[in-house]
């Protein structure tokens, strides 16, 4: 039965990726020919209800396919309108599905900055241009030393995007790690935590110089997998015992809300140190979730 499910969980999902996708690709093509910016403004609630749709039939067939248990513990008042930069830990693919389970509909769209390659994935590529997804270069220290003008093109490219968020209630995510864990990645790094990576500052920073006081907090989430590290289709199989999440609310520190990451090494410091101290608690929130 095990090849019969995965397949027709997988069918399912593709239908319910068509199905909302195409009016959504209708809607976004009326939008950009509209002659006025509050007439295109006044799109956007029908493309994220279109985008919420989506997430809530993937979830409901996530639920009924597959006996994993979100456990969620929650140190927060979700606002739904309101206006976060999302950090989180990143282990699987599957982080996303259960990010979008957990707080779908009662916060913001969530928004990922998605590597430009993402862009010609089908159907889903138009789907994230469609909802204003920012597109990134994915740069290495190497190419970025021969060439800095990739780096100051990805700035420019967050600051546009942030610039669309301040209109709207919005909900940044950002992986901070850069990519997911495994033993073998963490090894390379020798980072100080038992559970993560180490963390990547330099989007979070970008994203915060460039809202201002266009956020109001930080949910710093935690998500854990006692089972070991699932990927899709061990979701889709049903091999995924327990998945467990902690959100926290965070203050954003006033002092880091402006300043030049790049180029002022002072400030990168500090926001070094203190995404530092966040990610310790993170490590022993992990170790608590995970059981030991």
């Amino acid at each position: 039965m095990l090849p019969l499910r995965v397949t027709l969980m997988s069918l399912l999902l593709a239908a319910n990726t068509v199905l909302h996708v195409v009016p959504l690709l209708v809607v976004a093509l009326v939008k950009a020919a509209l002659p006025l910016d509050r007439l295109r403004k006044a799109s956007n609630p029908m493309l994220t209800g279109l985008a919420e749709s989506w997430i809530g039939a993937n979830s409901w067939m996530v639920d009924r396919f597959s006996r994993a248990h979100v456990q969620v513990q929650e140190d927060v008042a979700l606002q739904r309108d309101g206006h976060y930069l999302v950090l989180a830990n990143h282990q699987s693919w599957v982080d996303i599905v259960v990010l979008q389970k957990v707080f779908n509909r009662r916060i913001p769209l969530l928004r990922f900055f998605l590597k430009r390659q993402l862009f010609w994935v089908p159907l889903l590529g138009l789907a994230w241009w469609a909802l204003d997804f920012p597109f990134m270069g994915r740069h290495t220290p190497k190419q970025i030393a021969r060439r800095p003008e990739l780096a100051r093109r990805d700035i420019e490219a967050t600051r546009r995007a942030c610039e669309k968020f301040r209109e709207i209630p919005v909900a940044i995510m950002n992986f901070v790690e850069g990519t997911r864990f495994t033993p073998a990645k963490h090894a390379r790094q020798g980072a100080p935590y038992r559970h993560l990576l180490k963390p990547k500052s330099g989007g979070a920073a970008f994203v915060l110089d460039a809202m201002g006081q266009g956020l109001h907090a930080i949910l710093d989430v935690t998500i854990a997998y006692p089972g070991g590290r699932p990927s899709l289709v061990d979701l889709m199989a049903d091999r995924v015992p327990a998945i467990r999440v902690h959100v926290r609310q965070r203050p954003i520190p006033a002092e880091l809300l402006h300043g030049d990451y790049q180029n002022d090494r002072a400030f990168r410091v500090r926001f070094q140190q203190w995404m530092n101290g966040l990610w310790q608690e993170k490590d022993a929130d992990m170790a608590r979730l995970l059981g030991g």
